[in-house]
This record gives C-alpha cells, structure tokens and sequence, in this order.
C-alpha cells in the first residue's frame, strides 16, 4: 500500500475509533462514517469489504497502537516492577477532555456489544485483551524477580487484575464516577505490595 492508501486506510480507523468508543459500533452507520471521515463510499470499501471487517481492522490497530503505549510504561518505564504496572493503572483513572481513559477502551466499551455479533471482532478484542495480560504478567514478574512484587503467578495475577480493572470501568461508566476505579487501584496495590 502506498502512503496516500495507508494514510487515508489509517484516517477512516482512527475516525471511526473516536465514533466508535464515543457511540458503540452498532450505533455508528456506515454513511456517519463515511462523513466525518470526508471520504467517499468506494475508499471505505476499497479497505473494507464490510463493517464488520472494518470493526476487526479497527480492534487490531487499537491494540497495534495501545500495546506500543503500554510497553513504553510496563517494559521500558523506569523504577520497579510494582512502580510501572501502578504508573499504568494509574493512566487509566486520568481525565483527559472531560473523559476518564478507562471510557476510551475498546474492551470495555465493544465486549458486550460485539461479542455475539461478530466472532471475528470477538476473537481479535480477546487476542488484543490477552495481548494486555501478558504485558501486565511480564511487568509482574521482573517486579517479582525485583522483590517490588509479593505474588507467586504472575499470570494469573494479571488476568484477574486486568478483570478486576475491565469490571471497575464498566461500573464507572454506569455511576458517572471514578469511585469504582479508585478502589480498584487501592485493591490492585494491596494484591500485590509487600
């Protein structure tokens, strides 16, 4: 693909992800899209066969660019194996443009809602969530091997802090509030503390 194709193929994505995490995939039709993307109905289809295929694409350069986001904290991050994955949780109670990082998760916002509709955009948000966990599990075990960590398996311990982070941002988009993401931050640091 050329740069002009990449480029317009990555301005459809990124437009549709603001549509998407702001709306739900169902909600958003194609001609919505379509307008404010400012491109014509044959560029959509010339990446896309269909929604649904573009719903996948969409979850997989989420993840691509989210993963690239998180091992700059949980792998290249400075300080300890506890210091990073508390550094990564922390961002998710950040407010930024009157909205809590939490809301802007494809997992939380898409699982419930695609799950039954689409397999193939259920499969790529479980390979992207567990892509997640074995970021979280591999920053759990160099804090581990650090003595920041108190736990004995690493990946267990990140699959159920991820559930327990995933739970807290679908009750805090349901109170309008931080209060359950709060918590889970102090439950996250007495799991794993000294």
């Amino acid at each position: 693909m050329n740069t002009k194709n990449n480029d317009t193929r990555q301005h459809i994505l990124d437009v549709g992800y603001q549509l998407v995490v702001t709306k739900g995939f169902t909600s958003v039709g194609l001609s919505e899209l379509l307008k404010s993307a400012d491109v014509p109905k044959g560029s959509f289809y010339h990446y896309f066969k269909s929604k649904e295929q573009f719903g996948e694409a969409l979850i997989e350069d989420y993840f691509y660019h989210y993963l690239e986001r998180i091992n700059a904290i949980l792998v290249r991050g400075e300080g300890s194996g506890l210091e990073r994955v508390l550094t990564y949780f922390s961002r998710w109670l950040s407010v930024e443009n009157g909205s809590c990082n939490a809301h802007k998760c494809l997992v939380v916002k898409l699982s419930a809602e695609v799950s039954d509709l689409s397999t193939p955009m259920r499969e790529a948000l479980l390979s992207g969530a567990n892509s997640v966990v074995a970021a979280i599990a591999n920053c759990l075990q160099s804090g581990i091997e650090d003595g920041s960590i108190n736990v004995t398996d690493s990946k267990n311990t990140a699959q159920v802090i991820y559930q327990l982070w995933l739970g807290a941002s679908l009750m805090s988009k349901l109170t309008q509030d931080q209060l359950g993401l709060e918590q889970a931050f102090t439950t996250t640091k007495q799991l794993l503390a000294k």
